[in-house]
C-alpha cells in the first residue's frame, strides 16, 4: 500500500484529489470479486482490480439510519445519539462535531448529494442542508468535489436480471437457512439485482472517465451494513455488520491489493479528510486506513437498538477470531416483530412455517427460539456461520472475559446508555397476543398505546401457522417469476379503513 506521506505537498494544493463515494444498499460482499457463486459483477470487479479491496470491513450498526449517521459523521452513533433507527426526536450534534460535507464545504470543495437518501438521526438531516448541491458539474471551474451516491436497488425489494438469470442451481445458501427452491430463488433474485446495481456503478465509473476525472479521483465503494435478509440485517452476526469496501486512488494507492486489516465504514472518513488536508474540530472514531492505528488494530465494535418500533438492544466486539454478542434484551426473541420485514422478506415466511411445523435443524431452529442467551460467542475459524455458541464452554472463558472487558470498556468510551425500564417495556401489554398476528392487534391498538414509547409488544410467534402458509401462498408467483416478467411486488398485509379513513397501520391478509 502507498502511503500518504510522500505525496502529501501535491494534496495540498489546489490539485486536491475529487472524492466519489458510491453506497449500495444492505449489502454484504457477495460479489464476484469476493468470490461469490453465481453472480457476476464485472465493474465492481474492475474497480477492486485497480485499487484495494479490503476483506475483513464492517459497519457500525446493521440498518441504514444509525449506521448512516455513523458514517456522515466518523462517530460511532451512540456517541452522537443517533442509535435509535428512525428516531422521531432527532437533536443536533453533541460536542461541536460536524457532517463530513460540512468540513468538505468548510475546505473550499462542493459537495453534492447524487441521490435522495441522506437517513441522518440527527439534524441538520436533510439533503439541501448537508449538502450543496446534486452534481459535481455544479462546482465552479477547477473547484474540487466531495460526492456521494446511493444505488437502492440492492434494498428488497428485488428485480430480476433478464440479461443474465442465475439459476439456483448456481448460488450456495448459509447453513442457516433451509435449502429449499424458495430460499434459493429467492437469494438468486437478490444476485440477479446486485448484478443491476453492478451496471449502475459501471455508469457513474464510465463518467468519471468521460470527463477525465478518473485520475484525480479517490472513489470508495461500500455497503451500508449487511443483506437484507432474516438473520442479515438488524442484526449483529456478520451477515448484518459485514460490508464490501473498495477504494481507488491512482497514482497513490497500488492497484490489485487484498487487504486484511480490521476497518471500519467509520474509517473511510478519516481517510478522505486526511487525503484533503483537512483536519476535523474534534477527533474522529474513524481512523485513517493509511494509519498504524488501522494496521495495528485488535477489535471493532458495533451496536444495534430499536428497528422501527421493534425494541431490542444488542452490542458486539469481533476480533479476527472471535466475536462475542452481548444480548442487552435476552428475554426477547430474535424474531420479534417487525412490520418492514414481515411485508418484505418472503424467506421469513418460508422459514416460520418450517419452524412452526418441527422442519428446521438446530442450527436453524435457534434463531427462531423464544428468548435469546445473553451473551454469543463464537470462534470465527471454525465456526465462520455463527452457530455453535461457546459462550458458557470453559474453554473459552478467557476469550469471553477478555472480549466483555473490551466491550465494556468501548461502551463507556462512547457513552452508551444502554436499555432504560420505558425502552424494555416489561408488563405494559398483555402477556399473549389475542389475534392471529401481532400486527392485527398492533393495529387495532394504536391509539390505546403509544408505540413511539413502548415499541411493539414482542409477543412471538407473529403468526399462527396458517397465518405464515398464506402469506408463503402470495410471496409464491412473486419468488418464482420470469426474469422479463413485471409484477408488482404483492402485500401480505393490506391497508384497512378505521374510524372513517384509511390507516397507515395494516391487518394481515
Amino acid at each position: 500500500m502507498t502511503t500518504m506521506g510522500a505525496k502529501n505537498n501535491r494534496v495540498q494544493n489546489d490539485g486536491r484529489p475529487n472524492i466519489l463515494w458510491i453506497t449500495i444498499e444492505d449489502w454484504s460482499p457477495d460479489l464476484s470479486c469476493y468470490g461469490t457463486k453465481g453472480i457476476h459483477t464485472p465493474y465492481v470487479d474492475s474497480l477492486a482490480s485497480k485499487g484495494i479491496r479490503y476483506t475483513r470491513a464492517f459497519t457500525t450498526s446493521p440498518v441504514c439510519s444509525t449506521s448512516r449517521s455513523a458514517m456522515m459523521t466518523g462517530f460511532y452513533q451512540n456517541y452522537i445519539g443517533a442509535n435509535q433507527h428512525r428516531e422521531h426526536n432527532k437533536q443536533p450534534l453533541p460536542y461541536g462535531i460536524k457532517p463530513i460535507p460540512k468540513l468538505f464545504e468548510e475546505a473550499g470543495y462542493y459537495t453534492a448529494l447524487l441521490s435522495w437518501k441522506t437517513d441522518c438521526n440527527f439534524t441538520p438531516n436533510k439533503r439541501n442542508e448537508l449538502f450543496m448541491g446534486e452534481d459535481w458539474s455544479e462546482r465552479k471551474p477547477g473547484q474540487p468535489f466531495f460526492a456521494r451516491i446511493t444505488f437502492g436497488g440492492t434494498h428488497r425489494s428485488w428485480k430480476r436480471d433478464p440479461v443474465r438469470p442465475i439459476s439456483i442451481d448456481e448460488v450456495e445458501i448459509p447453513p442457516y437457512y433451509a435449502d429449499t427452491p424458495f430460499i434459493r430463488r429467492d437469494w438468486a433474485n437478490g444476485l440477479e439485482q446486485m448484478q443491476l446495481v453492478d451496471r449502475e456503478v459501471g455508469q457513474i465509473l464510465g463518467r468519471l472517465d468521460k470527463e477525465g476525472l478518473s485520475d484525480n479521483t479517490i472513489v470508495f465503494f461500500i455497503g451500508d451494513h449487511g443483506r437484507c435478509h432474516i438473520r442479515g440485517k438488524q442484526f449483529l452476526y456478520d451477515g448484518g455488520i459485514r460490508i464490501p469496501m473498495i477504494m481507488s486512488w491512482p497514482g497513490h494507492v497500488e492497484p490489485g491489493q487484498v487487504n486484511d486489516d480490521m476497518v471500519m465504514s467509520i474509517d473511510i472518513c478519516a481517510t478522505l479528510l486526511e487525503a484533503a488536508g483537512i483536519t476535523p474540530p474534534v477527533p474522529l472514531h474513524g481512523k485513517s486506513l493509511f494509519s498504524q492505528d488501522v494496521r495495528e488494530r485488535k477489535y471493532v465494535f458495533a451496536a444495534r437498538d430499536k428497528m422501527d418500533e421493534t425494541h431490542d438492544a444488542m452490542r458486539a466486539i469481533r476480533s479476527r477470531k472471535y466475536k462475542l454478542i452481548h444480548n442487552l434484551m435476552p428475554e426477547r426473541p430474535y424474531l420479534q416483530f417487525n412490520r418492514y420485514k414481515e411485508e418484505a422478506y418472503p424467506p421469513l415466511a418460508e422459514m416460520s412455517v418450517l419452524h412452526l411445523k418441527g422442519k428446521l435443524t438446530p442450527e436453524q431452529e435457534q434463531f427462531f427460539a423464544a428468548t435469546k442467551p445473553e451473551f454469543e460467542l463464537f470462534d470465527l475459524e471454525k465456526d465462520p456461520y455463527e452457530l455453535h455458541n461457546r459462550a458458557d464452554d470453559p474453554a473459552y472463558a478467557s476469550v469471553k472475559k477478555e472480549l466483555l472487558a473490551e466491550l465494556k470498556a468501548w461502551r463507556e468510551r462512547v457513552n452508551d446508555q444502554g436499555v432504560t425500564e420505558e425502552f424494555r417495556a416489561e408488563g405494559v401489554f398483555p402477556e399473549s397476543c389475542p389475534l392471529p398476528t401481532v400486527d392485527e392487534w398492533v393495529a387495532a391498538n394504536e391509539v390505546k398505546y403509544d408505540f413511539n414509547v413502548s415499541g411493539w409488544p414482542a409477543w412471538y410467534p407473529t403468526r399462527t401457522l396458517e397465518e405464515w402458509e398464506a402469506a408463503r401462498e402470495i410471496w409464491m408467483p412473486w419468488v418464482f417469476r420470469a426474469p422479463t416478467e413485471i409484477m408488482k411486488r404483492p402485500n401480505v398485509i393490506k391497508k384497512v379503513k378505521r374510524r372513517g379513513r384509511k390507516s397507515n397501520q395494516y391487518l394481515s391478509m
